[in-house]
């Protein structure tokens, strides 16, 4: 098959970051992981393992499909 099927996902975490006036850093220490991983999550440039996810909605008291949109896409 040419075209390969894959997920897709668009973070919203930025937008729940801002409303509780979160630096990206405050929310990676929270959550165990580098200013730079939080960064990427924001960017839609690094999928998130299942724990991480989990623990960034813990934080904001959302579940994981409240910070992410997943699709499946063609790339």
């Amino acid at each position: 098959m040419a075209n390969k099927n894959r997920y897709q996902f668009e973070s919203r975490i930025h937008v729940y970051r801002a409303t509780k006036r979160m630096t990206q850093q405050e929310l990676a220490d929270l959550v165990g992981v580098s200013r730079q991983t939080v960064m990427q999550l924001e960017r839609n440039r690094y999928n998130p393992s299942m724990l991480l996810a989990y623990s960034i909605a813990r934080v904001f008291d959302v579940t994981i499909e409240d910070l992410f949109d997943f699709k499946e896409g063609q790339q």
